[in-house]
C-alpha cells in the first residue's frame, strides 16, 4: 500500500476532444468538451498499487487495420490550462513516490475530475499498465464500450460498436444488453490483444470477462449503483492486466483520462 499526504484543492480541465467512428448520425455526440474549474475540500489520500517493473514503449499510433508500430517519440504542444492544472495538483499532493505509469494515470484522472477520492479509489497494476503501453506502441486496436467514451479518446483510432444498429439487433435477438452486444461486435473486429476502455456500462465489462477476449489491457471504470463495483471486483479477480477503481464511481471522463495518460507514455510524450 502506498500512502500519499492530504490534499486541499485542484483545478481541472478537459481539453478539446475529437474521435472518429462509425455510428448513426442521430447518435453522434459533440466533438469537443470545454473544461471547468473546481475546488475540493481536504480529504485523506492513499493509493492501492502493485509495484512491478515497467517497460515503456515509444511510438505514434497508426490505424488499427495496419497495426504497424512507429518508433519515433512524438512531442505534443502542452495546453496552458492543462499545464496549470498539473502545477496546482502537484502543489497540493506529491505523487512522485508512485511507479511512473501509476503516477501518470492518477495525476491525469485527478486533473480531469478534481476528485481526490480517486487517490484512494484507483487500483493500478504497474505491470498490467506496462503491457498496455507495449500494445499501444505496437499499434494494438483500441475498443471503447460506448460512444461517450470513444469521443473522449484522441490520438488513435477507436472501435466503438455499441451505437450501431447491428448492436441493437443483436441485443434484441440474443436477449443481452446493447453494451454487451457492442462488446461482442467489437471483439469480432479487434480480436485478441486489444486495449479495452470501459467507462459506460457495467454490462460491457461483464461481457468482456465472459467472452475471454485475451486483452492487452482492460481499463474498467464504469459507474453506477447497479453492479458497477461488483464487476470491477470481478475484473481484478480475473488476473487480466487491468486498471480499475474500487467504488461505484467512475465513468467516461475517468476512462478517457486514464487511457490518454497511457497513450502519451506509449508515444513518448511528457506530462505537462
Amino acid at each position: 500500500m502506498v500512502r500519499a499526504p492530504c490534499v486541499t484543492a485542484a483545478i481541472t480541465q478537459v481539453a478539446g476532444k475529437q474521435a472518429t467512428f462509425a455510428i448513426p448520425a442521430r447518435n453522434l455526440l459533440p466533438e469537443s468538451n470545454r473544461g471547468t474549474r473546481c475546488v475540493v475540500a481536504d480529504t485523506p489520500a492513499r493509493l492501492i498499487v502493485r509495484t512491478d517493473l515497467m517497460v515503456v514503449g515509444s511510438a505514434d499510433m497508426t490505424p488499427t487495420a495496419s497495426r504497424q508500430p512507429v518508433h519515433e517519440a512524438s512531442s505534443a504542444a502542452v495546453d496552458p490550462l492543462a499545464a496549470e492544472s498539473y502545477r496546482v495538483l502537484r502543489s497540493r499532493i506529491d505523487l512522485s513516490g508512485l511507479p511512473p505509469l501509476t503516477r501518470a494515470v492518477t495525476e491525469a484522472v485527478l486533473c480531469a475530475t478534481a476528485d481526490f477520492d480517486y487517490v484512494t479509489d484507483l487500483v493500478c497494476d504497474e505491470s498490467g499498465l506496462a503491457a498496455g503501453i507495449r500494445a499501444m506502441a505496437a499499434g494494438a486496436p483500441v475498443v471503447a464500450d460506448a460512444p461517450v467514451v470513444a469521443v473522449g479518446i484522441t490520438g488513435c483510432p477507436v472501435i466503438c460498436k455499441a451505437a450501431e444498429p447491428l448492436a441493437v439487433r443483436l441485443a434484441r435477438t440474443t436477449g443481452i444488453t446493447v453494451p454487451a452486444a457492442g462488446v461482442r461486435l467489437g471483439f469480432g473486429e479487434a480480436g485478441p490483444g486489444a486495449v479495452w476502455v470501459v467507462g459506460g456500462a457495467p454490462d460491457a465489462l461483464a461481457e468482456i470477462l465472459r467472452r475471454i477476449v485475451q486483452p492487452a489491457l482492460v481499463i474498467g471504470v464504469p459507474a453506477g449503483f447497479a453492479g458497477a463495483a461488483a464487476v470491477k471486483d470481478d475484473l481484478r479477480a480475473s488476473g487480466l492486466p487491468s486498471l480499475s477503481n474500487v467504488s461505484e464511481k467512475g465513468g467516461p471522463v475517468v476512462a478517457a483520462a486514464a487511457f490518454g495518460a497511457l497513450l502519451r507514455a506509449a508515444r513518448g510524450e511528457l506530462e505537462p
